[in-house]
Order: structure tokens, then C-alpha cells, then sequence
């Protein structure tokens, strides 16, 4: 008979907690995962290096000969057959011929003036985390400083989403709300690609007990974030977890980066 009781009491206990739930409101919000993908390629370890050079090396001994090489080895047979006397000279076609070697030492001459773009710019040196152009073997990442309760935090762009709007909608529109109309982006799709969901503080709930944020993803295209933001900063992905300070918030994003 106990037992009995305390089934009936523990499943009463499951439908009224169960009832509360559905009957809970949340606030939906979209947010917008920004990323500057690499400039250049990633720089190579000395066992990629290795490997690297034993495939070139591979490729040119089984490559064919060039129509270059193939006029540059006629071009000294022909210059030790005139060397012996076997073949004449036509004077009036050898000066404004330009031979193979000619070409060779006019290509050797461009290269030593080429110059290669230093990996690094001035804004690495200053360690300017609002610039774009750093990092550039890496992704960077977008986080704008927004207000979140009494306290501000630097976040994924996010904001509420309006009646009537699709989350799409919502992810495009804070996006320009936030950073402004310059920063043009390419967004990945019409499904968001990560979730988090946070619970107000008891004494700021009125209507909704927490929010939930569905993230989507976009690369960006051209432009800057708006000088009116705040703060903002661009950061690579070893650098992100350490500005989000919200352990839970963290992790949630962590699931959704590449």
C-alpha cells in the first residue's frame, strides 16, 4: 500500500513538473557566428616541408620535357655544328633572334627582383584585434561587446527576434543592427548551426524565464563593423575561449566551430 502511494504521489510530482515546463516562455534570439577565413595558406611544418620537396621532386623526374628545353637543346647542337663548320649562319635572322638562353637569364633577372609578401603585417605587430588584416594563416572570428543583463559581455552578435520574421530574418537583421550596413557577409544557410539556451535572473523575469539562441554561420565578404560599435574584436579560435566568459556560452559555441 506504501508503495503504492509513493508511485502515485511520484508520478503526480513528474505531471506537474511536466505541465510547468510546456507552460514555460522563452525569448528566441538568433545570433551570427562572423569568420574571416585564412588569406594565405598555413605556414609548413619541416615534415610537411620534407614531404613537399620529395613531391616536387618526384613530379619533375616524371614530367615531360618543356617546349623551352626542347628549343634550348636544339639551340646548342646547332651552336656546335656552326662551332664545327657543319652549318652557316644566317646573319640576317641571328640578331634579332631571341634564343632559349636569352629567355632564361631575362626570367632569372625578374625573379631576383621579385619580392615575396611578408606573412606578418603592422597590425599583428600591434596586436590590433579590431583589424581584419592579421592573422592571416587563420580564421578569425567576430565578437561585439552587448549588453546582457546588468552586465556587458563580448558575444556572437545576437538579438530578439521579432513577430512575423523567420530566424534567418532575425540573424540577418541583428547582424546589421549590430556592426552596421558596411559589413557584408555571405550566410551559410537558411538552418541555424548551433543552440544555447540561458535562464533569467529570478528577479529580471516578467513574461519569459530565459532565452534561447539559435547561431548561424557567414563569412564575410567585404567591409568593417561600424565605428558607433562599442567594442568589437576579430580573434582566432585559441583566442576566443578566453574572451567568452561564460563557461556554458562557451561550450555551446565550441560545438559549432570548424
Amino acid at each position: 500500500m506504501l508503495r503504492r502511494l509513493v508511485q502515485v504521489g511520484v508520478r503526480e510530482l513528474s505531471r506537474s513538473q511536466s505541465t510547468a515546463a510546456a507552460t514555460e516562455k522563452w525569448d528566441l534570439y538568433a545570433g551570427v557566428l562572423v569568420e574571416r577565413l585564412p588569406v594565405i595558406s598555413k605556414s609548413l611544418n619541416p615534415l610537411e616541408k620534407q614531404f613537399q620537396d620529395m613531391l616536387w621532386r618526384v613530379e619533375y623526374e616524371n614530367s615531360l620535357k618543356s617546349n623551352h628545353e626542347l628549343k634550348h637543346e636544339r639551340e646548342i647542337v646547332q651552336a656546335e655544328l656552326i662551332k664545327q663548320g657543319k652549318m652557316q649562319v644566317d646573319l640576317e635572322d641571328s640578331g634579332a633572334k631571341q634564343t632559349a638562353q636569352d629567355l632564361k637569364d631575362a626570367y632569372i633577372e625578374e625573379l631576383k627582383k621579385f619580392q615575396l609578401a611578408d606573412r606578418t603585417t603592422p597590425d599583428d605587430k600591434a596586436n590590433k584585434t579590431s583589424s581584419t588584416d592579421r592573422c592571416l594563416e587563420d580564421t578569425l572570428y567576430l565578437l561585439v561587446q552587448q549588453k546582457l543583463g546588468p552586465q556587458e559581455h563580448l558575444i556572437l552578435p545576437q538579438g530578439k527576434r521579432e513577430e512575423g520574421e523567420s530566424m534567418r530574418q532575425t540573424a540577418e537583421r541583428v547582424l546589421h543592427e549590430q556592426c552596421g550596413q558596411e559589413l557584408q557577409v555571405l550566410f551559410y544557410g537558411n538552418a541555424p548551426v548551433g543552440f544555447h539556451k540561458y535562464k533569467y535572473p529570478s528577479n529580471q523575469r516578467t513574461q519569459s524565464v530565459g532565452a534561447k539562441v539559435f547561431f548561424y554561420r557567414a563569412s564575410l565578404r567585404s567591409g568593417q563593423v561600424a565605428e558607433k560599435v562599442a567594442k568589437f574584436e576579430w580573434l582566432p579560435k585559441e583566442a576566443l575561449n578566453g574572451k567568452l566568459t561564460n563557461a556554458a556560452y562557451s561550450e555551446s559555441v565550441n560545438k559549432f566551430l570548424l
